[in-house]
């Protein structure tokens, strides 16, 4: 199996402990977070905690289409963690990207970046209305979300768990994660209030951010709450659909006694 891998041009020096741990990350590492749908590790560098992502073997339909016709989930993660830093948008450190490729098929991938401390992610915000400072954490990052949708950045996993907060003094910094889902173009305002659709099912806090996004584009609070409230409404309509539909797939699968 062939291996090919790009490395941050700052981290070369550290080019074989990179290969060790990709080499033997069955092994090696702490693992990190929810682990059903791809591996996260952890593990030292001289001090500093490194994150790596594992990306679970496609379909045989992506493995072809990675292998031909598109970039993989790990080198799109790098390439757009790296673009995101050039625009001074926060994520974690992009270091390096593996990939694994047969002669005819693509198989696996690794994304390293440092790990990201954080004091909440945007879910908490989600969960807990009492979370210390709450309205001022929803608003600041409206405000993010506004400067990424101006600096042409559609994140398309623009949801609950993909925004880490980190408070700094009386302020609050937002770096991005699950990077390989972005589109770098301008946006409409339609496309832009969309944006907003994954995040919550709570009125109050699309009445919130509406607020503060009205407040930062110049736009009518009602023209803004409305368009965000009926595209929540759409994507939990369509949510739930989905899950009506597997739970019915689900049940017609059962094993007959």
């Amino acid at each position: 199996m062939n291996r090919t891998k790009s490395i941050h041009n700052d981290y070369k020096a550290h080019e074989a402990f990179f290969d060790d741990i990709i080499t033997n990350f069955d092994s090696k590492g702490e693992p990190f977070g929810n682990q059903d749908r791809n591996s996260l590790k952890l593990f030292d560098l001289n001090g500093k905690t490194i994150n790596v992502k594992s990306f679970r073997i496609p379909n045989l339909i992506n493995q072809i289409a990675y292998r031909y016709f598109r970039k993989s989930k790990a080198q799109r993660s790098f390439e757009y963690g790296n673009w995101l830093k050039s625009l001074e948008i926060g994520t974690p450190q992009p270091l390096a990207y593996y990939e694994y490729k047969t002669i005819l098929l693509f198989k696996k991938s690794y994304y390293i970046s440092e790990q990201q401390d954080c004091d909440l992610t945007y879910r908490e915000l989600t969960t807990d209305c009492d979370y210390p400072d709450y309205e001022n954490i929803l608003r600041a990052f409206t405000r993010f979300t506004y400067r990424l949708h101006k600096k042409n950045v559609h994140f398309l996993d623009h949801s609950p768990g993909n925004t880490l907060i980190k408070r700094v003094g009386d302020n609050y910094e937002f770096y991005l994660v699950d990077l390989n889902r972005m589109e770098f173009k301008e946006l409409d305002f339609e496309t832009r209030i969309k944006n907003f659709s994954k995040l919550t099912t709570h009125k109050a806090m699309i009445e919130v951010m509406s607020d503060e996004y009205a407040k930062s584009s110049g736009e009518d609070f009602n023209k803004v709450f409305d368009l965000m409230w009926t595209y929540t409404e759409a994507f939990q309509n369509k949510y739930r659909r989905k899950r009506r539909l597997k739970s019915k797939l689900k049940f017609w699968k059962k094993p007959k006694n």
